[in-house]
């Protein structure tokens, strides 16, 4: 390695820290502040240490931490230790600064409406951080993400909603409150919504598109419809250059997938050149399916009219053979 990777190796891994430190501070605030003392667990791993603190007083921070040692050492034997490092520095970070914070700002009680739209934004905003970096914030991510490996019919957000989903419901049992569970969904909604803004936009229906140039496109191609379960197209290419022919993998995504398609190029093809496009609207199985143009007041009319004559039509048929008789 040259002096100056070296370098820029240095820079990158400086850059991460501080991210993810910042990424935890806001967390914490998220939790700490607004959430956990208006009795709202937004699901993960959060939500159930969140509910835990409830029940036992014990720290929120340090249940975090705890609950997520045995994702991260399964992480380790399925994944690899090297992408799970990250996750691990993300969520020790996180979970230090939500039992610190509580001596430094006080706690807001006050209207849960806004303590779930509030808690919900920050939190979008911390993992917003975490992700751009190329990093998670284990929990419910890592858990779908484990899953998915032996469930292979199961897509990662559809596990992770379960996941989610569960532990809401739980929380509507232990706070003894289904406005409680209400809350909790506004809070995850809220959170999704504002990582998609700033990552990759805010059109729901908008995607990327992303063009795959690497001599290992066969298991890069493999792995995306795997733990993706979006579907790859190969393009017979040829290199104007070097004078090669190859396959070129295109691959639409939604906005939230684009980092995980990234990293599993990079961790099978260093010099695989990518190309990432934005795109307006995807329609199709899997992302927007478009509905339907409501009709104009003529054409219901007219079809009303159509359905009432075929009406008629069957009666007169049916009362035919009556007359016969």
């Amino acid at each position: 390695m040259s002096r100056s990777e070296h370098t820029e190796k240095l820079l990158t891994t400086l850059k991460n820290i501080i991210f993810f430190i910042l990424s935890g501070i806001i967390y914490s605030i998220s939790v700490r502040v607004f959430t956990a003392p208006n009795q709202i667990a937004p699901g993960g791993l959060t939500g159930v240490s969140t509910m835990l603190n409830y029940i036992f007083g014990s720290p929120i921070g340090a249940m975090i931490m705890l609950l997520n040692l045995p994702v991260f050492i399964w992480g380790i034997f399925e994944i690899g230790y090297k992408l799970v490092s990250r996750t691990i520095f993300a969520t020790l970070c996180s979970s230090i600064a939500i039992d610190l914070i509580g001596f430094v700002i006080p706690p807001y009680y006050g209207n849960p409406l806004l303590a779930a739209i509030y808690g919900g934004v920050l939190e979008g905003i911390s993992l917003s951080l975490v992700l751009g970096r190329g990093g998670t914030t284990g929990g419910t991510d890592m858990i779908a993400k484990l899953l998915a490996r032996h469930f292979r019919h199961l897509s990662i957000g559809n596990l992770m909603m379960a996941i989610d989903g569960v532990v809401i419901l739980v929380s509507a049992i232990v706070y003894q409150s289904l406005e409680s569970a209400l809350y909790a969904a506004i809070a995850v909604f809220v959170s999704t919504r504002v990582i998609d803004a700033l990552l990759y936009g805010s059109d729901g229906r908008a995607g990327k598109l992303i063009f795959i140039i690497s001599q290992r496109s066969d298991e890069i191609a493999k792995r995306v419809l795997h733990e993706l379960n979006r579907g790859v197209t190969e393009i017979h290419s040829r290199g104007a250059y070097s004078e090669q022919e190859q396959m070129t993998l295109l691959c639409a995504v939604s906005r939230t997938e684009v980092y995980k398609v990234t990293d599993i190029v990079r961790e099978l093809d260093k010099n695989a050149f990518m190309i990432i496009g934005d795109v307006g609207q995807i329609n199709g199985e899997g992302f927007y399916i478009p509905k339907k143009e409501d009709k104009t007041l003529p054409e219901l009319l007219n079809s009303h009219k159509k359905r009432r004559e075929k009406q008629k039509s069957k009666q007169e048929s049916a009362d035919s053979p009556k007359n016969e008789q």
